[in-house]
């Protein structure tokens, strides 16, 4: 499969939004199912857009994925300290996955960090999320307890994985 990463066209935000909340949802990541608070988030492709640059993954004109760079911070980052970058919502519809595109939109991440001048490149992952895991890991990226997180206090047992990859 012939692979190209662009960013995200805004007639393709609904449709990448969907696919991203499907991805979430089938994978059983967001506790409320339907009703999770986070589905609308993850759905509202414009909202990190307009604060991060929103990156799909294609071929031809179907849409494998997406994810959002978010360069040296800002106010979509969770994690990123200064001079680091962070990689948010990376999402691969299950028609596409283990084909790369995953890698491919982690890679052009990295390659615009590199480019912004970024020291580091961080993300937060579920603990269940293992085959981005191992995209993280063959990438380079090592775990970071020690930044582990809870964005969701009403939930005990509620923990993000977060890791880093120095540049």
């Amino acid at each position: 499969m012939d692979i190209h990463i662009r960013p995200a066209d805004p007639t393709e935000y609904q449709a990448l939004g969907e696919m991203t909340g499907r991805a979430y949802l089938d994978d059983g990541l967001l506790d409320y199912g339907e009703s999770d608070p986070y589905l609308p988030v993850l759905k509202d492709v414009a909202a990190r857009a307009a604060h991060a640059e929103v990156l799909v993954a294609v071929a031809g004109d179907h849409l494998l994925g997406g994810v959002a760079f978010v360069p040296s911070g800002g106010p979509v980052a969770d994690i990123a300290r200064p001079g680091e970058a962070e990689i948010r919502a990376l999402a691969v519809a299950a028609e596409a996955r283990g084909r790369g595109a995953g890698e491919a939109l982690v890679r052009a991440c990295l390659d615009r960090a590199r480019d912004a001048g970024c020291t580091a490149v961080v993300l937060s992952t579920q603990p269940t999320m293992h085959t981005a895991h191992r995209i993280y890991e063959r990438l380079g990226f090592v775990r970071t307890p020690e930044r582990d997180w809870n964005p969701v206090p009403e939930l005990d047992d509620f923990t993000l994985l977060t890791y880093k990859l120095t540049l």
